[in-house]
């Protein structure tokens, strides 16, 4: 019987603040430079891609190219992309932590497509502790009954991050991480290239800044996400991805002035203490 190692506990927490960071800035780059959805999350992958290879090369290492024929990871690479332009679309009209609170489908999705497809062991009480953490990702939300065409692409966004999620554990003995990375930045360029490519933003020094620090913050997030997933099973990290939503307020609250209310609080609260709840669980 053994708990989530810490250090997979650490590496999600901080994966999981930088990747709405990024997204945080991407928002700016759309609101302020007019940006498309679709040039923020092309210009996001292209760059990290190219950082990512770059750095395997000045470490002599060279890439594996046949980790491309595993069509695992072209699977990977295209839930991602169409997760990022769904969720970058969403924020153009939608508050940050209402965005990612709409996306917190996904690790609903992650949860069960892991205990159903890669027969992860489950409980009872995690399954409980994760249910109590999407309730309290309503109480931060309180989306009432209606669902703008904003909230269901953040929900379609959380449909494909959660498929994306199991994905990655179910590929994760595929090539090293740094490999994994590489081959679903290159294919997440690819999938949103006819689109992103089309129209560029003018081009300042705070802009390139924008694009640079999306790229770079939503690439060093997956690259722990993956770190992470090899070791421990989705179904156990899955509750600790609600951390982005307490980031995402953060972000929200300091960036662009959406103070969260009391109940938006509590929810806070409940994410934090259901997601460590259900790490802390023996098998």
């Amino acid at each position: 019987m053994s708990q989530t190692p810490l250090r997979a506990v650490f590496l999600m927490l901080l994966a999981m603040t930088c990747i709405p960071a990024g997204d945080a800035a991407g928002k700016v780059l759309m609101q302020d430079y007019g940006a498309s959805p679709f040039f923020v999350g092309f210009s996001r992958f292209g760059l990290g891609a190219i950082v990512v290879l770059a750095g395997l090369l000045v470490l002599g290492r060279r890439p594996r190219w046949r980790a491309f024929a595993d069509w695992r990871l072209w699977l990977r690479g295209v839930l991602i992309g169409g997760g990022v332009a769904c969720i970058v679309s969403a924020l153009r009209t939608e508050p940050l932590a209402n965005t990612f609170g709409a996306f917190f489908i996904g690790p609903i999705l992650s949860y069960l497509l892991s205990a159903w497809l890669l027969k992860e062991p489950v409980t009872l009480a995690r399954t409980i502790l994760l249910f109590c953490g999407f309730i309290s990702v309503l109480l931060v939300v309180q989306p009432g009954f209606g669902m703008t065409p904003g909230l269901a692409l953040a929900v379609l966004a959380g449909l494909f991050y959660g498929a994306y999620l199991t994905a990655s554990r179910w590929a994760r003995d595929a090539a090293p991480a740094e490999e994994l990375l590489l081959t679903q930045l290159v294919v997440a360029t690819l999938v949103l290239a006819p689109l992103g490519a089309a129209w560029w933003p003018p081009f300042t020094g705070a802009s390139l800044l924008l694009i640079t620090a999306s790229a770079l913050l939503s690439m060093l997030g997956n690259l722990l996400l993956i770190l992470a997933y090899a070791q421990a099973p989705a179904s156990r990290m899955a509750p600790l991805v609600y951390f982005q939503l307490v980031a995402a307020t953060v972000l929200g609250w300091s960036l662009f002035g959406t103070f969260p209310d009391t109940l938006a609080l509590v929810g806070l609260v409940g994410l934090c203490l259901s997601g460590f709840a259900t790490v802390l669980l023996r098998r």
